[in-house]
């Protein structure tokens, strides 16, 4: 018997045991102050997938986002991440494994500190850099992520000098400083011209077109938002998924006007996506 066990095929075992998604979110709910924010969540992400998260004002994505960052516990639900669960794990360290982009980490951020800090200080997902130790390696590799967003020239600037475009994209390279698991962006063109938008958007159909780049989560209200090389959507309404699945097959003119509320009209053009009213509505 122990012969015939010492032949079983590699591939045999691989298939027993296949590789665990990177989150997943099982029945998860939020209720906050008698308010239903989320309710039954379901929501996987493998490896190699690239999501967009869709949804009006107060559909639950920002929600949503901090529960996958593990900054916000569920109220019902379990939630693993990198084969972890939520409530049976060290949070502090699991949340170095992930990057998050958001509104609220930008305003943290002190004005004098140059590019350079702003990046590597997320080494130790820090936001100062007295608080750890960092070598001539840590500062070069902050530089190198900056000239990968084409920021390199803002590398010594002070970071509250920077456009909003410049500053997303420093944003984007402090995320990969520690080479993440997981990326979270939380409506990173909020507040962007339309310079700025196309150009953090290039920048992130490149990231997600690389196939060493960790999956990435992207929220935001506007198609016109999603880059290129994005794989898969997710589209809520009221706290609740709407429809969820690969991009060009789940998002439809239909899902879109019933998220909206609103008769919409969906284009695709080549790899961009546009919206409108639909004429006659």
């Amino acid at each position: 018997m122990t012969e015939q066990a010492a032949h079983v095929p590699q591939e045999n075992s691989a298939e027993q045991f296949p590789t665990p998604p990177v989150l997943r979110l099982t029945g998860v709910g939020l209720t906050r102050n008698g308010t239903r924010l989320l309710d039954e969540i379901d929501f996987v992400v493998e490896a190699g997938s690239s999501w967009i998260v869709l949804g009006a004002n107060g559909s639950g994505k920002t929600s949503l986002v901090r529960i996958c960052s593990l900054y916000e516990h569920p109220s019902c639900g379990s939630v693993k991440l990198l084969g972890e669960e939520l409530g049976h794990t060290d949070v502090r360290k699991l949340r170095r494994r992930v990057a998050l982009v958001s509104p609220a980490l930008a305003d943290m951020i002190r004005p004098q500190l140059t590019a350079t800090e702003v990046v590597m200080c997320a080494k130790f997902a820090a936001l100062e850099p007295w608080w750890h130790h960092y070598d001539q390696a840590d500062s070069d590799k902050a530089r190198g992520l900056l000239e990968s967003q084409d920021v390199g020239f803002t590398a010594q600037r002070p970071y509250g000098s920077l456009s909003s475009g410049e500053r997303q994209r420093v944003l984007l390279a402090r995320a990969l400083m520690s080479a993440p698991d997981l990326i979270l962006l939380d409506e990173p063109s909020a507040a962007l011209d339309l310079g700025g938008r196309e150009l953090l958007v290039d920048r992130l159909g490149a990231l997600a077109a690389d196939p060493s780049a960790p999956p990435i989560i992207l929220v935001t209200h506007h198609v016109e938002e999603i880059p290129p090389s994005f794989t898969h959507v997710l589209a809520l309404q009221k706290g609740r998924i709407l429809g969820a699945g690969p991009l060009t097959e789940t998002l439809t003119s239909e899902l879109l006007s019933e998220c909206f509320g609103l008769p919409l009209d969906l284009q695709r053009n080549q790899s961009r996506w546009t919206a409108r009213r639909a004429s006659g509505s």
